[in-house]
């Protein structure tokens, strides 16, 4: 997860946070610049935002993400 969040330009935390759902509406560059690290288009994160039908995160929702987040 560190490794992810300096990447993309965030905090460990801000992303602890975003991934617990603890950031209800994180800023669109937050959430393209994790994606742009994860390898995930932003089509692909509002396909999981829409799947997952009101549930509070992406990485909650998605194993696979969750999992790349981790590493």
């Amino acid at each position: 997860m560190l490794d992810t969040a300096l990447r993309a330009g965030v905090s460990p935390e801000t992303l602890r946070k975003i991934e617990s759902g603890r950031v209800a509406t994180p800023a669109f560059p937050t959430i393209a610049a994790i994606a742009d690290v994860l390898g995930l288009s932003l089509d692909a994160v509002w396909s999981e935002i829409k799947r997952s039908d009101g549930e509070a995160g992406l990485a909650r929702s998605d194993r696979g993400a969750g999992e790349r987040l981790a590493s």
